[in-house]
């Protein structure tokens, strides 16, 4: 009778902690997120629990044992909770599935739930959600390490490592905003003057190729004048939505153009400050229902007055039905109609994803209503840029190595992912690194030796 009575209450040990982790820590986050529409209660609950069981699961691992204790206490406890195997398996089943194996790195760094937490509380848009977070967590640990007769030191090492962690990652308070989405009040240093137009176009004339591209800017840059002026003598200006949509192949100057083109509109007044803020689908997308909003609102406040570039921004409308991508997208329409005068987002890609993209929201056509596609960079336009690269940094080419890099171009395939001006940063940081190797073998090199390029610096052509 003792025995079963002993099985009972370990089998049930980590109930009681688990209920409160996913009490309060729901609580925090449903009063979070009560603008949100259709967040609900349930949903937040479901997501902690997955949190609970994950902490769990890795405190279990952490001595890497999976003791029957442990492991009946975490059937036991989520078998219920969670639509899985783990409502019929036993300890050997989990063992023998590896459903535990590895899962101690799930210690290793603050997760996305608990940061969402730690910046509230940061923001003053929350009061003690990260420490509720953290006193609910360590007790679920110190139950998982009471489980065995004698915790091992593997796992009290682990607890420590874990709670020290958490601790460390909850920033320093800050004063609350006005709005979640607010320009933060606090006084910022002094920008610098907007750069004249002139210089701006000289630096876009500058770039290696992209005709098609600057004949672009060009065009959006004299509408906004001509804007400019029509007000100026208090005449009717049709307004249109600038944001943009880029399409092109890693490397073809998307995020360079991009950060051009922010302080041309700056110098315009189109936006305040004219800085680029770039993100991509991990920068936005959360793994919890209701928290991607918040990720997407924090990432557009930092872009206000500027450019928000997003990278890959198809990958935000694929995914599953419980991801979170499409919740990532319907919150950027929301916010780019809401702040439609303070900034400019540009949507980047693929072409044929990028369509998907636009297709994904009715609201995005007409709020991108402009594609700028960005071709691939000739043969010799990645000579250019390769040449570049070394007269930047004080090399030189002779012809033999122009000739052999011009033929390692031609040799790359041209299908999709090419990396065009990667591919030639990526030659010349190779070069540089070739070029040293047989430098350091001469006895006494000239200077002229020492910043000159040859044909052996440059890798060879790719074999077919």
């Amino acid at each position: 009778m003792a025995h079963v009575e002993r099985r009972a209450v370990i089998d049930h040990a980590l109930t009681g902690p688990v209920d409160e982790f996913v009490s309060e820590v729901t609580a925090h986050l449903q009063r979070l997120s009560e603008s949100l529409r259709g967040v609900k209660s349930d949903q937040l609950a479901h997501d902690v629990t997955i949190e609970a069981y994950n902490l769990v699961a890795a405190f279990i691992d952490a001595d890497g044992r999976h003791g029957d204790d442990e492991v009946w206490a975490l059937l036991t406890t989520f078998g219920p909770r969670m639509e899985s195997m783990l409502q019929y398996a036993t300890p050997d089943d989990v063992r023998k599935a590896g459903l535990l194996d590895g899962k101690r790195t799930w210690l290793d760094k603050p997760t996305v739930l608990f940061d969402i937490l730690a910046k509230a509380d940061a923001h003053g848009r929350s009061t003690g959600a990260a420490s509720a977070y953290i006193d609910r967590a360590l007790a679920i640990a110190h139950t998982v390490c009471s489980l065995d007769t004698f915790p091992a030191e593997d796992e009290l090492r682990a607890l420590e490592r874990y709670r020290t962690m958490l601790r460390a990652a909850v920033p320093a308070a800050q004063p609350a905003t006005a709005a979640d989405v607010a320009v933060p009040e606090a006084e910022e240093e002094p920008l610098p003057p907007p750069r004249p137009l002139p210089e701006l176009m000289a630096e876009l004339d500058a770039l290696v190729g992209l005709a098609e591209v600057k004949a672009e800017v060009k065009m959006v840059t004299d509408l906004i004048q001509v804007q400019n002026l029509r007000k100026e003598r208090g005449l009717p200006v049709v307004e249109g939505s600038r944001h943009l949509v880029f399409t092109g192949n890693p490397g073809t100057g998307k995020t360079t153009v991009a950060r051009l083109l922010a302080q041309i509109y700056r110098t315009l007044g189109v936006v305040a400050k004219g800085h680029l803020v770039e993100t991509d689908r991990p920068g936005l997308v959360a793994g919890f229902v209701g928290q991607t909003a918040l990720k997407v609102k924090e990432v557009f406040t930092k872009a206000l007055g500027g450019f928000l570039l997003i990278d890959e921004a198809y990958a935000l409308a694929r995914g599953g039905d419980r991801d979170f991508g499409q919740e990532a997208i319907d919150t950027i329409v929301k916010l780019v109609e809401d702040h439609r005068d303070e900034i400019v987002v540009v949507a980047a890609g693929y072409p044929d994803e990028m369509s998907e993209f636009i297709d994904s929201n009715p609201g995005l056509r007409s709020r991108f209503p402009k594609t700028i596609a960005f071709p691939d960079y000739t043969n010799d336009e990645l000579l250019a840029i390769f040449e570049s690269q070394c007269k930047k940094a004080s090399y030189n080419c002779d012809a033999a190595a122009q000739k052999r890099a011009l033929d390692f171009f031609a040799s790359q395939p041209r299908d999709k992912g090419f990396g065009n001006g990667r591919l030639a940063r990526n030659l010349f940081e190779a070069a540089v690194g070739r070029q040293a190797t047989r430098i350091v073998l001469m006895k006494d090199p000239t200077n002229e030796t020492l910043v000159t390029m040859t044909a052996d610096d440059i890798a060879p052509v790719p074999s077919t």
